[in-house]
């Protein structure tokens, strides 16, 4: 499974960005899938997860009510809506899969595929 990170850029804050998570595979749909990010000399911080059908979504309290995640399985894609962007959630923001549950995890180490990670910068 190869999965590909797209959408980020530079907005100013309050501004909104889309993330798109693409994937190869046919497992890609039956599986959850996370969003994270990093901040250089921080860890990976969980942002979102979506349950393979969608039943289950969760988010990190610092992203709750601004950003939503959804999926399209026809598609083999995952996205991630950005709103009321702040500078704060400057990182690299990377998809990720996790093949061991269906329903998600918000613990990294529990995904085994991962996006190469797209850059979100938010200037104050």
């Amino acid at each position: 499974v190869q999965l590909q990170a797209s959408g980020g850029g530079t907005v100013q804050a309050g501004g909104s960005l889309r993330l798109s998570c693409a994937a190869s595979g046919r497992i890609f749909s039956t599986y959850a899938v996370g969003w994270f990010r990093r901040v250089p000399g921080k860890e990976r911080e969980f942002i979102a997860l979506i349950g393979w059908n969608g039943s289950r979504i969760s988010y990190a309290d610092s992203v709750k009510g601004r950003f939503t995640i959804s999926r399209d399985n026809a598609k083999n894609t995952v996205n991630l809506q950005m709103n009321s962007l702040k500078p704060e959630d400057t990182a690299v923001y990377y998809c990720a899969l996790d093949i061991g549950t269906y329903y998600g995890t918000s613990k990294s180490e529990e995904y085994e595929y991962w996006g190469q990670g797209t850059l979100v910068t938010v200037s104050s």
